[in-house]
């Protein structure tokens, strides 16, 4: 039981990263009610209300919708928004959504978005119809409400709250997406077609639906059937699990959610229908979207997200913020912000909640002067401080572009030969580790995203290339895209390419790294990004690659604001494996690899040619993500 309760906790990311109010504060000042909702389709939804004792003015919702259990928000014991905005007074409504914990209805995973009038659909439903027909009950039915509602949410919530600015009710004046998800098939679960094998463990929570309504988690002994087991070395408890078939038959023969990835392996309608991208148009309530650049679970979101509202929405009142921070960090605030060994300063998430949050609501939500947001507040990861821009990518830091030199020479904005050519042998039976140390099971791993490379340098199935001494600062702001031309005995592979600070030898130690972390020299990897071969032509359509023929493979990076000072150096490497972060491709064509047998993962001689290049910074990559 104590096994189920550590990983429920850690199931509820929510929960783990969320700063509550104080609970004395919330008994003093606030009235709880609770109440179930009827959507246009009968279907009642669990909504929890937290109102002001103070009756002598009116106040805004502020609403969190959640599939991780609004009634973990009872009792006063809330868990969101921070103290500040609590502080500041709003009417705290916290729901589940359709098909979880106290609400009716059957629960979809990203359930597809319906184009049109929510107001004169009458039987359709999807999240925005459900948040549609939320806030209009709430400003008809709970009194001193001044008829103006906002939404914010976490990861999944993000993802509500994103969805609630489409076709939005009238009363929504102000939407913070954060973290949002915003297509499975290139967030959480999947990295441009790479299945995230460290999600294993997810699915018992997204891929069950409850029989009755409850309070508890229905799936804890699901996630048993993973976590029950003390497992200290994850590298080799997935290795041994062999191909991803044997986790069919050992942990979710049962799981809805998993077999609709392994029936849909491609980019196809299942997946198309589900992402928010398209539907991102006459966006009329102000959005705040906020990210993490150490985000490894939904970085992709906030990106694509804002980059689509900007695109499709010339007045909409769009603003990104990105700061250095894991999966929702901003939520709690630690004192000394580090991530991993990276120390990066104090009390910035404080900053991000009172200076910015805050002043976001209270400005569109009760009337208070307008805070003026630049249109991008980002947080420069070399650095170490806040940017603001006026657009994001910003014009005025000009792109880089690396080419790749004989003895691993890498090259800034100068080509080098390009009939160079860089060999390494991909053996999926002894893949790349994605950590420097040895890690157990964990839920969605996040720590590596600073980690130190040097594990990988060494490495001869890694093809490693570094600058001379910086004598420059060298800016990298924007999107980030490899053109790799490469050629391979087999008939698939996999590209992770990866972005890295080096830094001098000489650099002291951070006070809170461990003794045995030396700073000098120390390899941190700044952006990485995953590419399944078999899509560089098509998502939905992928193909086997001809062996030994140059073919070209395009890997977009997501953005980063990222200075490399002077004296340190730039990296890239380039391997095939990184697991178990990243599933393992086969490197033998197979049509499905959920599906794949021990005797389809074969070692693959792979070769990187030398009319190669990544680009980096500025409006690079392809915003449309369903290629012919």
């Amino acid at each position: 039981m104590k096994n189920i309760l550590i990983c429920c906790l850690w199931l509820f990311p929510i929960l783990i990263f969320a700063q509550p109010a104080d609970s004395t504060y919330l008994v003093n000042n606030y009235d709880k009610s609770s109440h179930f909702i009827e959507m246009r389709d009968g279907v009642e939804l669990y909504t929890l209300i937290y109102s002001p004792k103070d009756k002598s003015k009116r106040y805004p919702f502020l609403i969190n919708r959640t599939c991780y259990n609004a009634s973990r928000s009872d009792n006063f014991k809330i868990n969101a928004p921070s103290r500040f905005l609590v502080e500041d007074g709003f009417i705290l409504v916290y729901q589940d959504v359709r098909g979880r914990y106290m609400s009716g209805g059957t629960f979809d995973n990203m359930r597809p978005n319906i184009p049109g009038n929510k107001k004169k659909r009458k039987n359709e439903t999807d999240e925005s119809s459900d948040t549609w027909d939320t806030v209009d009950w709430l400003v008809k039915n709970i009194s001193n409400n001044n008829k103006k509602a906002g939404i914010y949410g976490i990861s999944y919530p993000g993802h509500y709250a994103a969805m609630a600015t489409v076709d939005a009710h009238p009363a929504l004046k102000a939407s913070s997406p954060q973290a949002p998800i915003a297509d499975f098939f290139f967030d959480d679960f999947h990295h441009h077609g790479a299945f995230l094998q460290s999600y294993l463990p997810a699915f018992a929570v997204f891929g069950y639906q409850k029989d009755s309504l409850t309070k508890e988690p229905w799936y804890a002994d699901k996630i048993n059937r993973v976590f029950g087991q003390k497992i200290a070395d994850g590298y080799s408890y997935n290795l041994e699990l062999g191909p991803l078939k044997n986790a069919t038959e050992k942990f979710h023969h049962d799981n809805f959610f998993w077999q609709q990835i392994v029936e849909h392996p491609n980019y196809d309608a299942f997946w198309q229908k589900r992402s928010i991208l398209p539907h991102l148009k006459k966006i009329k309530p102000a959005v705040l979207i906020v990210g993490g650049w150490y985000d490894a679970e939904d970085l992709y979101g906030p990106l694509e997200i804002y980059k689509n509202i900007e695109t499709k929405n010339r007045r909409a009142k769009n603003t990104i913020v990105m700061g250095p921070w894991t999966h929702g960090g901003w939520a709690r605030e630690r004192g000394q912000q580090t991530v991993n060994h990276i120390y990066y300063g104090d009390s910035i998430s404080t900053f991000f909640q009172k200076e910015i949050e805050l002043k976001f609501f209270k400005h569109h939500l009760k009337g208070a002067a307008n805070p003026k947001l630049p249109e991008a507040y980002m947080f420069d990861t070399g650095t170490k401080e806040w940017k603001q821009f006026t657009n994001w990518p910003p014009a005025e830091i000009k792109p880089t572009t690396f080419y790749f030199g004989k003895n691993g020479v890498l090259s800034l904005n100068e080509p080098t030969d390009k009939t160079a050519k860089f060999d390494y042998t991909s053996d999926p039976n002894k893949p790349v580790p994605y950590r420097s140390t040895t890690e157990g099971l964990t839920f969605t791993p996040r720590m590596f995203i600073t980690d130190d490379q040097r594990h990988a340098s060494y490495r001869p199935d890694v093809v490693t290339f570094k600058t001379e001494v910086l004598e420059d600062e060298v800016t990298i702001a924007g999107e980030i895209l490899a053109n790799l031309v490469v050629s391979m005995s087999g008939t698939d592979a996999d590209f992770i390419v990866k972005l890295i600070d080096v830094y001098p030898p000489d650099h002291p130690n951070y006070d809170h790294n461990p003794k045995n972390i030396q700073m000098g020299s120390y390899q941190q990897l700044v952006r990485h990004e995953v590419f399944r071969g078999r899509f560089r032509d098509s998502y939905e359509f992928p193909k086997p690659f001809e062996p030994n023929v140059p073919t070209k493979v395009e890997v977009p990076l997501q953005d980063i604001l990222h200075t490399f000072k002077k004296g340190h150096q730039i990296m890239i490497q380039i391997h095939s494996t990184w697991f178990p972060y990243i599933d393992r491709n086969p490197q033998k064509y197979v049509p499905n690899i959920f599906k794949a047998n021990e005797e389809d993962f074969i070692r693959s001689e792979i070769r990187v040619h030398g009319s190669s290049s990544v680009k980096a910074g500025g409006d690079l990559s392809k915003r449309d993500v369903i290629r012919p």
